[in-house]
């Protein structure tokens, strides 16, 4: 018999409501796996334990009335009893808010946000928060407030950033799926390192309430082992809230729903691809490009049409990034006295942000969305686009990080992440499958993206891929 956390989130769904699961038990199941293996993979800086299982408790109580009661399943909230983490970069009121940084060791959280209060909403129980790097900046978690986050498929190497603890408690079996946040590919940067779906939903998706992100690069989304964990996971974040920047009309059915599309009514899609980075110098790991080719020729059996596109970008279009993502690096309140006691790259990119007027910033976010069209234009003629995730493997612990150089450790992650970035600031959705594996096991995502709002459509290609070429649904080695 299958382990609590060897089953998929809608899994564990379906058990809870039928009875075969306990709400209590699988949480005090989920501690215990936290307990025994955090240390080793980095996922957690906070576990809210006693709070898990007040809410198992409160799940319980309410399950066990809908039972007597005869409710029907689509009556309750959509994720009654499931245990999740959310990322430290999202608050929850009451509970120990770092943002990754020992500036902020301490600190609580008075108002939350509102990806969180919807995943309170859908009757979720919180594990606790996951580890990231000081302010979400680069794409390796590696801080100051506990260990480095690793993918459970190779403990030398990291997990990824900045969602890099979300993935790292998902693939090593400490919570069955998990929230994070994009910015320049932070979700789907630890989904291709750990073996995951990762989701970034387009610009408006998910509202950023009631923080936000003045550029519109960061957006939250799941992480998950299948594709319908993530579409579910989706549901539940989709929620809009009035006064939005950029709103966007709801999807005509739940995209759990659009899982089925193209396998109860296959229809033959145009796919774009590119391989080629728009950075210069960076060059693709042959293994990566195996498991683009790879990809290309399953799209190809499922009778879609590939066709080979010129990388959209020329070199020097994502300058336009790097003053946009300083400004926002340096948004954060840090006390004066403090600031020494940031991360190296976190102060190297403050010092440029403050160093911004602006007009400046203003010239730098037009510049930004000019890249975005751009982008935007190549996607347009195809229902979708493919390329890899990243340019290389999952990167060693300490291999990107420079806290001698912060400029060498910024170029350092621009090649690690060339593909994921242009899709920010596009504001386009994109998400990140782990069809490739190397013959040691090392995952290899590649990333499909859409047009704006065609979050539904892409979610049907990935399904239909997954069923078309299951990846490994397993705990790695040494977590199960």
């Amino acid at each position: 018999m299958a382990q609590p956390h060897q089953l998929t989130l809608l899994a564990q769904r379906a058990a809870l409501r039928a009875g075969e699961l306990d709400p209590v038990d699988l949480a005090e199941h989920y501690l215990r796996r936290i307990e025994r293996h955090n240390a080793t993979v980095g996922a957690f800086l906070t576990v809210t334990a006693d709070r898990a299982l007040s809410e198992a408790r409160a799940a319980r109580a309410r399950l066990s009335a809908a039972s007597r009661a005869g409710t029907a399943p689509d009556r309750l909230p959509p994720l009654l009893g499931v245990p999740l983490p959310v990322k430290d970069l999202t608050p929850v009121p009451g509970v120990r808010f770092t943002a990754g940084s020992a500036v902020f060791a301490d600190r609580i959280a008075g108002a939350g946000a509102h990806v969180g209060q919807s995943l309170s909403e859908a009757g979720s129980v919180l594990l606790g928060k996951t580890n990231t790097p000081e302010f979400g900046l680069p794409p390796y978690t590696e801080g100051r407030l506990g260990p480095p986050a690793r993918t459970p498929y190779d403990l030398t190497r990291g997990a990824g950033g900045s969602s890099g603890g979300a993935a790292a408690a998902v693939a090593a079996g400490l919570a069955p799926a998990a929230q994070g946040s994009d910015g320049g590919g932070s979700i789907r940067i630890p989904a291709s390192c750990c073996g995951l779906v990762g989701v970034k939903p387009s610009r408006g998706r998910v509202s950023p309430a009631p923080l936000g992100d003045v550029a519109g690069l960061a957006v939250a989304g799941p992480l998950a082992r299948t594709v319908r964990d993530a579409a579910l996971l989706l549901d539940v974040l989709a929620a809009p809230v009035p006064g939005d920047p950029v709103p966007l009309a709801p999807p005509d059915r739940p995209f759990l729903a659009w899982c089925d599309a193209l396998e109860h009514a296959p229809r033959r899609l145009r796919i774009g691809r590119w391989a080629r980075p728009d950075v210069p110098g960076v060059e693709v790991d042959p293994a990566v490009l195996a498991a683009y080719e790879d990809a290309s020729r399953l799209l190809e059996a499922l009778g879609h049409d590939v066709v080979d596109v010129p990388q959209p970008l020329a070199p020097g279009d994502r300058d336009t990034f790097t003053p946009v993502w300083a400004v926002l690096a340096a948004l954060p309140p840090v006390p004066p006295d403090r600031e020494r006691d940031l991360m190296p790259l976190t102060r190297w990119l403050r010092e440029q942000g403050r160093a911004a007027s602006g007009v400046e910033y203003a010239r730098a976010l037009l510049a930004m969305q000019a890249v975005g069209r751009k982008l935007a234009a190549a996607v347009e003629p195809f229902d979708a686009v493919l390329t890899p995730t990243l340019a290389q493997l999952p990167a060693p612990v300490g291999a990107l990080r420079d806290d001698a150089d912060p400029a060498a450790d910024f170029a350092a992650q621009v090649a690690f992440t060339p593909f994921t970035g242009p899709w920010n600031i596009a504001g386009l959705p994109s998400l990140s499958l782990p069809l490739g594996r190397t013959a040691a096991g090392l995952p290899i995502g590649v990333m499909l993206g859409a047009r704006h709002g065609a979050e539904g459509p892409l979610l049907a290609l990935a399904a239909q891929l997954e069923t078309a070429a299951p990846w490994a649904d397993r705990t790695p080695e040494g977590f199960a």
